[in-house]
């Protein structure tokens, strides 16, 4: 017959381990409740942690995409904002050319439209040096200065760069945050030449001062180049409706995608706290029961069964 004995030494340190395994549980739902995080240690999961950390690292980049979305947004809207402006400069030039062109209009008169053109000419120029929400040229493409500058023959010239900057929407999607002054300000005249509009005004300004009996040809020939002028500003104003569009759209797909990993870390790392606090209490009770247990049978001895 086997004799099967239980040491109170064993009896000691299996009664400690389940205790202190009970504790450990109940402390880590501590945890988990506290920091509102099933994952304290990669440890307690390195798969969900993994995902965790991948997500973490999509949503930074994400969020500097939105940053760039809202720069793109910005610059468009100024740039739409002052393309509007120089509609309106080119049409009350229109009007002042078509007062000019009429040949029974007093040499005065001429020269107070030279006067009020040459101060529009001035305008554009200010406007064309709009800056940016960088403070950089708005029309200058990546150029950090003005995009235009008047040389020695008082003309507006263009000292910008070639084209526009990019930014990122993100998943390999980029916008243009605006447009150069060529992109819209340079066109071709009735007579196919190449002009822009600021030399098209200048040029008139200054013939309209001069005086003389062919400055009603010029303002008329000057009323087809305006009208060039003024498609070429509509056009781009159709181009700079079409990108807010695009970024409108792209800014929808941020938020969603946003929200959908900011639902997949909620699955995958955040404990449900009514089933949590309800296993803690469950251990809590369990707990409380093992460790009254253990004090009542470590108390026992056989002296008390020989009594």
């Amino acid at each position: 017959m086997s004799i099967f004995a239980t040491s109170t030494a064993a009896f000691f340190d299996r009664s400690t381990q389940n205790l202190s395994a009970l504790r450990g549980q109940a402390e880590d739902l501590q945890n988990q409740i506290s920091s509102n995080s099933k994952i304290t240690r990669s440890s307690d999961d390195p798969l969900a942690a993994s995902q965790l950390r991948a997500l973490a690292r999509a949503e930074s980049i994400g969020t500097i995409d939105t940053a760039a979305t809202n720069r793109a947004t910005v610059d468009l809207n100024l740039t739409d904002t002052a393309l509007n402006q120089f509609a309106t400069y080119v049409s009350r030039a229109q009007e002042l050319a078509t007062q000019a062109a009429s040949s029974l209009l007093p040499a005065a008169q001429r020269a107070s439209i030279a006067s009020e053109l040459a101060q529009i000419h001035k305008g554009l120029v200010g406007l064309a040096n709009t800056r940016d929400s960088a403070g950089h040229a708005l029309f200058g493409g990546d150029s950090p200065g003005d995009a235009y500058q008047i040389n020695a023959a008082g003309q507006a010239q263009y000292i910008g760069s070639g084209s526009a900057g990019q930014l990122s929407l993100g998943d390999g999607q980029t916008v243009s945050r605006s447009l150069t002054g060529p992109e819209f300000l340079s066109f071709k005249d009735p007579a196919g030449n190449q002009t822009d509009l600021m030399t098209v005004i200048k040029s008139l300004s200054d013939a309209l001062a001069g005086g003389g009996a062919s400055t009603a040809a010029t303002a008329q020939a000057a009323l087809g180049s305006l009208a060039n002028g003024l498609d070429a500003i509509t056009t781009a104003q159709t181009v700079v409706g079409s990108r807010l569009s695009w970024i409108d759209l792209s800014t929808e797909r941020q938020q969603a995608m946003s929200e959908a990993r900011a639902s997949q870390q909620e699955d995958i790392g955040t404990p449900e706290l009514g089933s949590a606090l309800a296993r803690l209490q469950q251990l809590s009770t369990v707990l409380e029961a093992s460790q009254a247990s253990f004090t009542k049978l470590a108390n026992l001895s056989l002296f008390d069964f020989l009594r």
